[in-house]
């Protein structure tokens, strides 16, 4: 196993953005950067041996400075959506910068995905990774506390990306992390054709801004069910413009990994299992995807993410489960992508 190290670009002032490529002894690899802690792609074979790249990604680094809808960056401090970003704790109200007409979307105008992480190479065999620290000031987008947040990347030779996230805040604060890959399978073109299993029995149901109800409904016998893996396209039509729920994942032990996703690509044979200690995941179809990179675009449904974590809203709805984080405590996440093919 290995981990190279080099810079990938510099930011207008100079700041050096490093790129580390985590190799196991299969070829296997994965490339993260220190920009918005992102996961740049995942290169695995199909079942001809072919190898291609199954996030979406970009070229250069000058394509992700210029922006981008969070390609396999960290989201935080809360992924996902805060309704009119407001919540109340211990009696005092916060108002959060919003960037998604009158709600709050994945941590702000400025939010996990758009700062710059240090970076630390972790060598523990049987695994090598890299473990992205950032210090999120008092205040930052309206958050209370200063809140010192880690995300490490690992790669293994069972072929899993293992990724954990911890949080630590001196003042009670709400917390919800996340990565937000864009994968593809196949390497390209469209997405609807994979086969997905989810393991949840419910789902939120949304209102026109995707905000929660509050409802914890059952899939069964609707175009949300995915309890038996079938393609993505087979019932997409009826949730236009196509998914973006949070699924309520069947409960483990706690702190313990639980099954949360299955993938299959018919094309490649490639696959991918999903397992994590969150409660919930969030299936985006990449409905509004509108992204061009040389001479390649993304276009509506060319890729899709199974973004593990607590459920959107929760701050306002004391009914799910919690997202709050006080000192003393730690926040602490995992959720493993195991790669395979058949």
């Amino acid at each position: 196993m290995s981990v190279q190290r080099d810079v990938f670009g510099r930011m207008a002032d100079g700041r050096p953005i490093e790129r580390f490529t985590l190799r196991n002894r299969h070829g296997l690899s994965a490339q993260v950067m220190t920009l918005g802690a992102t996961l740049l792609g995942v290169e695995t074979p199909d079942r001809t041996g072919r190898w291609a790249n199954i996030t979406l990604h970009l070229d250069t680094f000058e394509q992700y400075l210029a922006g981008h809808p969070c390609l396999g960056s960290t989201c935080g401090r809360y992924a996902n959506r805060i309704a009119r970003g407001r919540f109340v704790l211990d009696g005092v109200e916060y108002r959060l910068m919003t960037n998604e007409g009158p709600n709050h979307l994945h941590g702000g105008r400025v939010g996990f995905d758009k700062v710059l992480w240090h970076a630390e190479v972790l060598e523990e065999p049987p695994a090598h990774g890299v473990r992205f620290t950032y210090t999120s000031p008092d205040g930052e987008e309206g958050y209370p506390g200063t809140l010192q947040a880690s995300v490490t990347f690992r790669l293994t030779d069972e072929n899993e990306l293992q990724l954990d996230y911890t949080a630590q805040t001196d003042k009670p604060t709400v917390v919800n992390l996340t990565n937000h890959a864009y994968w593809n399978l196949a390497g390209g073109g469209t997405a609807l054709d994979h086969e997905l299993a989810i393991y949840a029995d419910r789902y939120l149901p949304v209102d026109a801004e995707l905000i929660p109800l509050g409802e914890l409904a059952p899939v069964a016998g609707t175009a949300m069910d995915f309890t038996t893996p079938r393609s993505i396209r087979s019932r997409i039509a009826e949730v236009p413009p196509g998914y973006d729920h949070c699924y309520v994942l069947r409960p483990g032990p706690p702190n313990q990994l639980v099954p949360c996703a299955a993938v299959y690509e018919p094309t490649t044979g490639r696959t991918m299992e999903v397992w994590t200690t969150e409660p919930g995941v969030q299936f985006y179809t990449g409905n509004h995807l509108d992204v061009r990179c040389g001479d390649r675009s993304y276009r509506r449904h060319d890729g899709f993410c199974l973004e593990c974590q607590h459920f959107p809203d929760s701050p306002n709805h004391p009914e799910f489960p919690s997202t709050v984080l006080r000192p003393g405590q730690t926040y602490r996440q995992r959720t493993v992508h195991r790669f395979g093919v058949r």
